[in-house]
């Protein structure tokens, strides 16, 4: 997986957005992070020392066609701006969209008496 920085996951993107037009489906996945590569230790152990805790969480946003991959960091300073910026990318992407069907319903009447 590439980490790239938030101008350049946002011009990828919109590659990606062009090549999955034509075969695949693009996923997007946002979580919080909060800045560590390693899983939380076990603190039932007892030479497992606690890690001291996180003062500013991050967004770290990932997606992927196929066997593309491709990842960012957000800022928690630097959300309004990238927020803006990849709304605007999904609009103007997700023009191909099919509608759903609509089944139609069948009604049930009371008998009146």
């Amino acid at each position: 997986m590439v980490l790239l920085e938030n101008e350049a996951f946002l011009s990828e993107l919109t590659r990606l957005f062009q090549k999955s037009r034509n075969s695949g489906s693009l996923y997007i996945t946002m979580k919080r992070y909060d800045g560590r590569n390693r899983p939380k230790p076990n603190l039932s152990r007892p030479t497992s020392v606690p890690l001291p805790a996180v003062s500013e969480y991050k967004c770290l946003i990932r997606a992927h066609v196929g066997n593309k991959k491709i990842s960012t960091v957000v800022n928690a300073k630097d959300v309004n701006k990238f927020q803006l910026a990849y709304s605007n990318l999904l609009k103007g992407n997700m023009d191909g969209l099919k509608k759903k069907d609509k089944k139609k319903g069948t009604t049930t009447t009371k008998a009146t008496q």
